[in-house]
């Protein structure tokens, strides 16, 4: 077991939020307001938690599912956990959690006054990835990310004081654009879970099927798919980017720095030939400094 699995089997919380700094883009950088950290961290444990457990990625032992009350012939239950995670989310807001992550985050939700809906966004999110692991329509994928993307930007929005009609919107695309992008640099690795999030349409009209994904190296038609959904990941930043010149401060850094994370991995994708297979194509510190002056100066 590594270090962090063993920190995460002895503290749950900690391990959880340990798991923050090998995210592609920063949960709470050092520069956002003590209070703006503390909050966003809060909600990253929630999310993060919600993800392993619909991932299969809790740590041995069987520490959360015992926090959450499911008893150890379930543990490995990933719709009994996402249940018990649920219930106990709802005494966020009425009554006392059980889960240090959920104690955790129950004081942001009051100083906040967050709602569930996101929270239970997430949720519903990884229960579907429990069902559903093939995409038929570029629609149905933008619907499946409406839960396991946007509430995150949302809840942003929320914690730091600025939602607005107009900001949800321009979030929601960011928010959606970033969730692409990662299914483009984790096809491999989603194909190992069975789950592929390239549109089932789009694959037949590029000609490319499930094997093809399999192999160790993109041919010409999976390269050509990817360049396709990567177009609309970046038409989908270039509509919520304005978000960025809509508020000011700290918090035009931290959301400069989520657009420019996601034109920073296209252009990785863009510069390893749309071939993604052999491992997730990641942007450099140069790249993504680059990206972030570019987006703060309105640029595309």
């Amino acid at each position: 077991m590594t270090a962090t699995g063993t920190a995460q089997a002895v503290d749950p919380e900690r391990g959880t939020l340990d798991k923050a700094a090998g995210e592609n883009f920063p949960v709470a950088p050092f520069f956002l307001p003590r209070e703006w950290r503390a909050d966003l961290m809060a909600v990253y444990g929630f999310a993060r938690l919600v993800d392993d457990i619909g991932d299969g990625d809790l740590a041995p032992g069987g520490a959360d599912a015992r926090l959450l009350g499911v008893p150890p012939e379930r543990a490995g239950d990933r719709t009994v956990l996402l249940d018990a995670y649920e219930t106990d989310l709802r005494r966020v807001f009425d009554a006392t959690p059980h889960h240090p992550i959920l104690r955790r985050l129950q004081p942001t939700v009051r100083r906040r006054a967050l709602t569930p809906e996101p929270f239970l966004g997430l949720i519903a999110a990884n229960r579907q990835d429990q069902l559903v692991s093939r995409y038929e329509t570029y629609d149905d994928l933008l619907a499946y990310c409406e839960l396991s993307a946007n509430p995150v930007g949302r809840l942003v929005l929320a914690v730091t004081g600025t939602s607005t009609p107009e900001r949800v919107r321009r979030s929601d695309a960011i928010c959606t654009a970033l969730q692409i992008v990662e299914h483009l640099q984790d096809v491999a690795e989603d194909l190992a879970r069975d789950r592929i999030y390239l549109p089932a349409e789009d694959m037949k009209r590029f000609h490319v099927q499930e094997a093809d994904l399999a192999a160790k190296t993109a041919g010409a038609s999976v390269r050509a798919l990817i360049a396709y959904e990567a177009q609309r990941a970046r038409d989908l930043l270039d509509e919520g980017a304005p978000l960025v010149g809509s508020v000011h401060g700290r918090l035009r850094l931290l959301l400069a720095g989520f657009v420019a994370g996601g034109r920073a991995a296209l252009r990785a994708i863009a510069a390893a030939e749309f071939d993604v297979l052999p491992g997730p194509p990641k942007p450099g510190k140069v790249q993504l400094l680059r990206e972030a002056g570019a987006t703060l100066r309105g640029e595309g």
